[in-house]
């Protein structure tokens, strides 16, 4: 049979890729047309993001799904990470250099925004877990500094979404990724226009939003010839990663709560699946969040500081001359002592310290544990604290949705960590299925496919998920020792 292909530009905070996805009418399959590298630039005292450079790379990715697919080409789409956008002018031109989540400028904007107003207000309106670099207040710090270059733009679109517009021209916010913003009302399923406005915000630059498998256009006249590819639809695949991760959970509990998935990566996305948004006072008091998913389903969730911790720890290692592999690192965690430190992930001190070592074993001196003295208990101590918040995590999903839960998902590259994967099981008490690790890009690919109308349903997208990879099984192991962890891990104070 004659396969399908729908190319997925997935752009993540570490790295990007163009991957072809080859449908047969059963199974998918993924073939990587070219991968780059991606990260914050640090200039003029702030972090940005070098989307000149990425729109390189992916003209690059596309030039080559030209020469190796040609005409059986059928449509491209973008998802990147949450919560970061760029401005343009009325004539197209871009506002600065679109910043970085991680910077510094929104460093106590949580705090201003309640001042002018509440919390609990916020919340119920977006129905969004409060963080620092949320759009909003990333807008807010925006008017505080530099006004002026607020005052002349006329769209803002959320990354994604940009290169939707270098891709076809469209100026539109797809739904999943709306919702990262806090500026998205998560009962009317539109932008939160009063509390914009009480912001001082300017409503006229937020763009219509559309649903995931949108037809935004045809590709550019100039990018086709660029790329050789015919003027091929651009679609809206779920723009946010997470989105499009989820959709490819591998689950046969569609339309059911008692699930988890956990979209595994430099941040550990947390959640269930469920027809609404859930906004009462239990839910801002867990500083859960609520984002848009497929079908107009909602993914009850929390954002962890996942691997983050050990990417950085690596880093710091081969600064000093130490250059290992992610597997090396997990193998030194495998032989380290069990339990002998803990942190919080979720710690402000962890959100981007300039040697993530120091920092965990700062916080360790600080509460009186053991400072981890090498590479595989640095490397452990992450994992293990990690699983613990996922098994607090947990807790807080079922108690908000009154619904146990039975199997949790890991899906996306972390689900390739073996040893965390075995840790989820063991802290959480839960079966762990994990895979695939391409979850994001299986997704945003098999939206394409459904819009097309080769799919049916999101079940139908998980089935050809289930059919299409290897997943791996773990049981716990060792609940008693983790349940002894647990307890101690709540003792240390850990943060919402």
């Amino acid at each position: 049979m004659s396969e399908s292909c729908y190319l997925g530009v997935d752009l993540g905070a570490e790295s990007g890729r163009v991957i072809a996805g080859l449908f047969d009418g059963t199974k998918i399959r993924l073939e990587q047309l070219h991968r780059f590298s991606n990260g914050p630039v640090s200039m003029g005292g702030s972090l940005r993001w070098n989307v000149v450079s990425l729109w390189s790379e992916i003209t690059e990715g596309l030039a080559r799904a030209g020469v190796r697919f040609g005409d059986a080409v059928a449509s491209v789409g973008v998802d990147t990470w949450g919560v970061d956008y760029v401005l343009l002018s009325k004539t197209g031109e871009m506002l600065g250099q679109p910043v970085h989540y991680r910077d510094s400028r929104t460093a106590g904007m949580l705090e201003n925004a309640f001042t002018r107003v509440p919390r609990r207000r916020i919340f119920e309106e977006t129905g969004l877990q409060f963080l620092e670099f949320n759009t909003l207040f990333q807008l807010l710090a925006m008017q505080k500094t530099n006004p002026q270059l607020l005052d002349l733009a006329d769209r803002m679109l959320m990354v994604p979404d940009f290169f939707h517009w270098c891709l076809s021209g469209s100026q539109v916010v797809e739904f999943t990724n709306a919702t990262t913003s806090q500026c998205f009302h998560a009962a009317k399923k539109e932008w939160a226009w009063d509390l914009l406005r009480d912001f001082e915000l300017p409503t006229d630059i937020f763009p219509d939003v559309v649903e995931p498998g949108t037809r935004l256009g045809r590709l550019r006249s100039e990018v086709a010839s660029l790329t050789r590819l015919n003027r091929i639809e651009v679609v809206a695949p779920a723009t946010h990663d997470t989105g499009a991760a989820v959709a490819a959970v591998p689950t046969e509990r569609t339309g059911r709560a008692d699930w988890a998935y956990i979209s595994s990566g430099t941040w550990s996305l947390m959640g269930v699946e469920l027809p609404g948004a859930i906004l009462g006072d239990r839910a801002l008091e867990l500083n859960v969040t609520n984002e848009g998913g497929i079908d107009g389903t909602y993914r009850l969730l929390k954002n962890i500081t996942g691997l983050w911790l050990v990417q950085e720890c690596r880093r710091s290692f081969a600064k000093q001359g130490a250059d290992r592999s992610y597997a090396e690192l997990v193998s030194s965690a495998q032989a380290a002592e069990p339990f002998r430190s803990l942190v919080d992930p979720d710690d402000p001190a962890f959100l981007n310290p300039d040697d993530m070592p120091l920092a965990i074993s700062e916080w360790c001196r600080a509460r009186e544990q053991p400072v981890p003295q090498n590479e595989g208990q640095l490397v452990r101590c992450a994992l293990e604290s990690l699983a613990l918040k996922y098994r607090t995590v947990l807790g807080w999903l079922e108690e908000l949705t009154m619904t146990p839960v039975e199997v949790i998902h890991i899906v996306g590259g972390g689900s390739q960590n073996e040893l965390l994967n075995q840790f989820t099981a063991n802290a959480c008490g839960k079966p762990v299925v994990a895979g695939p690790v391409e979850a994001t890009a299986l997704g945003n690919v098999l939206i394409q496919a459904r819009s097309a109308g080769e799919i049916g349903t999101l079940g139908d997208i998980r089935e050809i998920v289930r059919h299409s990879n290897e997943l791996q099984h773990y049981e716990p192991q060792d609940v008693p020792a983790w349940q002894a962890a647990y307890e101690r891990f709540i003792r240390l104070g850990m943060s919402g």
